[in-house]
């Protein structure tokens, strides 16, 4: 009967890791290349980022940036600027040649992790030479690398629902050397899609830098 119990219990809650410690994830960042609070923006759904004040995430013992190096594929296979590598090489400076540059319009970006992992945050930085909205963003997760099934939406601020995606209730919010910190509450999955639709300045869609954090499922 016992033995029972825990097959149910695995098959009810496949993405439980069984208890360990747990630890606050601590990111570095990069240097930031403008002080101050930016000038009003006229974007609907805008968080008041002087007020922002990011939440812990805990993360188990072992949990490591599994995107580094990893292949990415894009909407756009030749990039304005850059090279697509450049989003899961490290460098998250906001430095020349450091970031690429997307085609105009709805365009998304997808990481491979090679294996399937236990997901606990998503860092992403677009350009953050200066302050800037990026539109429509959106983050999924998915072992499906078509993104047809089994997909699990972490982040999206797309209000109008003007990529076809479903309404978000996540906020517009200004680009900064902090990035965006997303709670990957430990899903599984192999493979991280992030979504995004031109910025405040032009149509145009920029990644400097995307960190997956999580642990390689057994």
């Amino acid at each position: 009967m016992k033995n029972i119990f825990i097959v149910c219990f695995i098959f009810i809650f496949p993405n439980l890791l069984p208890a360990q410690d747990m630890r606050r994830l601590d990111i570095k960042l990069p240097q930031p290349m403008y002080i101050g609070t930016p000038k009003d923006m006229e974007v609907e759904r805008l968080e008041r980022t002087w007020e922002l004040t990011f939440p812990a995430i805990l993360v188990p013992e072992g949990t490591y940036n599994a995107a580094l190096g990893k292949w990415v594929e894009s909407t756009d296979e030749e990039p304005v600027i850059g090279d697509l590598e450049l989003i899961t090489n490290g460098d998250k400076e906001a430095t020349e040649g450091s970031y690429v540059e997307l085609g105009p319009g709805h365009q998304y970006v997808t990481i491979d992790l090679e294996t399937p992992h236990y997901i606990y945050a998503i860092a992403l930085w677009h350009y953050h030479n200066k302050a800037r909205v990026y539109y429509d963003v959106i983050v999924q997760v998915s072992n499906d690398p078509d993104f047809i099934i089994g997909v699990e939406t972490l982040y999206n601020n797309d209000y109008d629902n003007s990529t076809g995606y479903g309404v978000g209730e996540d906020l517009h919010y200004i680009e900064t050397y902090e990035g965006r910190l997303i709670d990957g509450r430990g899903i599984l999955a192999r493979y991280v899609r992030l979504h995004s639709n031109g910025n405040i300045d032009n149509a145009l869609n920029h990644y400097t830098e995307v960190e997956v954090y999580g642990i390689q499922a057994d």
